[in-house]
């Protein structure tokens, strides 16, 4: 660490190394996009350190989010998840993440990649924020708004704006590290 850290990163070793290490870098990769969709998705009414503690779990009873796989999921597997104490056991989570695998390969198959679609929203490239602390920091804004109805026009489940913007935070498509944050400035070139 080169400095303070953003206040939300607390005292917690995993949520510090997230916060140091992922959140806020920009991301290009599709399955690590639908990671973060499906996470986020999961994170709905919950906070973020219940989630990340369940990751690992969620990686491998989701086929390391590989959409094509999940996409194929029929109801015996759905059970078997809801029973996997690992995961949020929520039936409509669950099944949100099967159907947003499935609408995630058609948005690919119209635009070429997930990754081109969903970084359209700001322009190809990170959005620098200069918030000065959390309190400053919005739960959606005008892109994560239009993210929002362009996903569930695709059909898209558990992509209210608010979690959209929780993914733009996360895989780097904004730069929501407080100016204090030694993030900050490391993650202003990208």
């Amino acid at each position: 660490m080169s400095g303070p850290r953003c206040a939300w990163a607390g005292d917690d070793p995993l949520y510090r190394a997230y916060h140091d290490e992922e959140w806020g870098v920009p991301l290009h990769d599709d399955r690590a996009l639908f990671e973060f969709l499906i996470l986020e998705g999961a994170q709905a009414g919950l906070s973020w350190i219940t989630i990340l503690r369940k990751r690992e779990n969620y990686r491998a009873a989701f086929d390391h989010f590989d959409p094509a796989r999940v996409a194929r999921y029929g109801a015996s597997k759905i059970e078997s998840l809801l029973q996997n104490p690992g995961i949020v056991r929520n039936r409509s989570k669950v099944e949100a993440a099967i159907n947003n695998a499935q609408k995630f390969l058609d948005v690919r198959e119209k635009y070429g990649s997930f990754d081109a679609f969903i970084w359209q929203f700001v322009g190809g490239k990170p959005r620098q924020n200069h918030w000065r602390g959390l309190a400053e920091i919005p739960a959606s804004t005008i892109e994560s708004d239009a993210m929002s109805r362009e996903l569930k026009r695709f059909g898209f489940k558990f992509v209210g704006p608010t979690i959209c913007y929780a993914h733009m935070q996360a895989t780097g498509m904004v730069n929501d590290h407080t100016i204090h944050c030694f993030r900050h400035k490391e993650l202003q070139c990208c």
